[in-house]
């Protein structure tokens, strides 16, 4: 019978699906062909306080459309077939039994999970409570409570205007976001199938979050020409920056400070109403050859923020952009939209406002505030480059027997090593090409002969170039097509690791300094593997 229904369920939801080309809606099914079994499978018992011993059961579960609910006791063999937002009923006598739930998803994949159910006609007894404040949600309280004898409890969280409890099995969790911070009354009612009820009631300090638990992203690495940075530990900023002048500010309540969490430190501007961020004395920077401003705010209480670009020569503008509270909102704003407001310059910036909405009443932990471009695709990397005089620094070597890529002297891991020397070409059609070929296996490491990496075996497939693919914003290259790597280990190494195939491809870590002059490679094989190259353009 479950079968039947779970074919009648799937072939209504296919033909509603495909009758959606009717109406021009859209009729893409291939939901069906990703679909997973359903993640996240429960049930939440409500037991009714008369001695019956009745228990309702709702499951639920991500990507569930229906179940099979096995009662676990022994005059139920069978299972209750629910479908999803619906509940079985079953009446149990005294006992602990074991509930098993088998969820299905749109194309029959299924999960199965128990969980346990105490029934008893005894009041609850020895009721145990704990209650904390959420550490990542501003305002949120979790509720939990143990008791022998008990099925579920309810958690009336004592909110003006808010009647019905929270409702949670035992030993889980039941939560609740305030509307405010304060001091509360909270009372606890656990249930058994007894007419009676144990309860606990207490007065609980609700706390709001007010400043972040978690860094703010991690900017993507940039090449020095992309980025000029105000505040930011990813890039190096500009020098002399004064990142609370006396504008003033003291008198609206504002005031500053860095906050260090964990060892992160970011900008604090407390009740902002304005505040500035002033370049040293005769510091001017131009942005103009930049596309955004970017920074990362965060905070509990202000509701919107307005950032300004100020000229030495022709004033300010401002751009206004809304925040979310209790999370990092990185906004990105375009460089035209201030050059667009009156032919605004922005070839002299010395100093950037932000003004905070309420006035003088929120506070803002501000992060990563710089200006930058988008590196165009290969560009940085066309040309014909050469390896440098030094040809390398191996940071870490692996051990024997590792499975890692390089064919090392183990004996004389810091000093020896096998590495390509040859010239790269770089096109701007996508193209790369190596000069020398198969001549591109050298056995030394500075000079001295390295006699445990044998005979040169070139990981090449004839003189074919191979492609490139090239990630301006993470800089990462991924060369790929055999007999144009950089320091591509061998195929067949000297017998000192175990042997292992040339990929078809690999991605290297690319570093581009000097006005693009030098490229500094950096390859991780992993278990803490480095190699690193310095190119140099010719």
């Amino acid at each position: 019978m479950k079968n039947i229904k779970f074919i009648f369920g799937f072939v209504c939801l296919l033909a509603m699906a495909i009758g959606c080309t009717v109406d021009g809606i859209d009729d893409d099914t291939s939901f069906i062909e990703t679909a997973v079994a359903p993640t996240n499978v429960a049930a939440f018992y409500n037991i009714t306080q008369d001695n019956t011993g009745l228990v309702t059961i709702t499951p639920a579960g991500e990507g569930a459309v229906s179940y099979d609910i096995f009662y676990g006791d022994s005059a139920s063999a069978n299972p209750a077939y629910v479908l999803q937002g619906k509940s079985t009923s079953h009446i149990y006598k005294e006992g602990t039994y074991t509930v098993k739930i088998v969820a299905f998803g749109i194309t029959g994949l299924k999960t199965e999970t128990t969980q346990s159910l105490v029934v008893s006609l005894k009041a609850p007894q020895n009721l145990v409570v704990t209650i904390t404040n959420d550490l990542l949600v501003s305002k949120k309280v979790n509720v939990t409570a143990t008791a022998q004898f008990a099925t579920m409890f309810d958690v009336y969280f004592g909110e003006a205007g808010v009647t019905a409890p929270v409702s949670a099995n035992i030993d889980k969790i039941a939560s609740y976001v305030y509307k405010q911070a304060g001091k509360y009354t909270i009372r606890v009612v656990s249930k058994s199938a007894s007419i009676k009820t144990t309860e606990f009631t207490t007065s609980f300090d609700v706390t709001a979050i007010v400043q972040p638990t978690a860094s703010a992203p991690i900017p993507p690495s940039r090449q020095t020409a992309n980025v000029i940075s105000i505040y930011s530990s990813a890039y190096t900023n500009v020098a002399g920056t004064n990142y609370f002048p006396d504008w003033g500010q003291g008198s609206q309540g504002s005031s500053w400070g860095e906050f260090d969490l964990n060892g992160d430190k970011m900008l604090k501007y407390s009740k902002l109403s304005y505040q500035g961020i002033a370049l040293a004395d005769n510091v001017t920077v131009n942005v103009s050859g930049m596309e955004f401003i970017h920074l990362d705010v965060w905070t509990a209480d202000a509701q919107k923020i307005e950032t300004s670009l100020i000229s030495k020569s022709n004033g300010e503008r401002p751009i206004v952009r809304d925040l979310v509270a209790n999370q990092w909102t990185s906004i990105d704003i375009p460089i035209s939209a201030f050059t667009s407001q009156g032919g605004f310059t922005v070839a002299d910036i010395f100093q950037l406002k932000f003004v905070g909405t309420p006035w003088a009443a929120g506070t803002v932990f501000i992060d990563n505030i710089y200006f930058y471009k988008a590196a165009t695709p290969s560009a940085g990397l066309v040309g014909t480059w050469k390896l440098a005089s030094e040809p390398g620094s191996l940071k870490v070597g692996p051990s024997a027997g590792s499975g890692e890529w390089f064919s090392i002297n183990a004996t004389q891991v810091a000093e020896r090593a096998c590495y390509y020397n040859d010239t790269y070409v770089f096109s701007a059609n996508g193209s790369f090409s190596n000069v020398l070929g198969a001549d591109t296996w050298l056995e030394a490491w500075q000079g001295v002969a390295n006699d445990a990496c044998g005979a040169p075996v070139a990981p090449y497939n004839g003189p074919a170039g191979a492609t490139y693919l090239y990630d301006a914003v993470g800089l990462n290259l991924t060369i790929t097509g055999r007999g144009s790597y950089v320091g591509l280990p061998k195929a067949n190494n000297a017998g000192e690791l175990p042997n292992v195939p040339v990929p078809n491809s690999i991605t290297y870590k690319v570093t581009l300094t000097d006005n693009n002059n030098t490229m500094n490679i950096v390859i991780e094989s992993g278990s803490g593997v480095f190699w690193s190259y310095k190119l140099v353009r010719i």
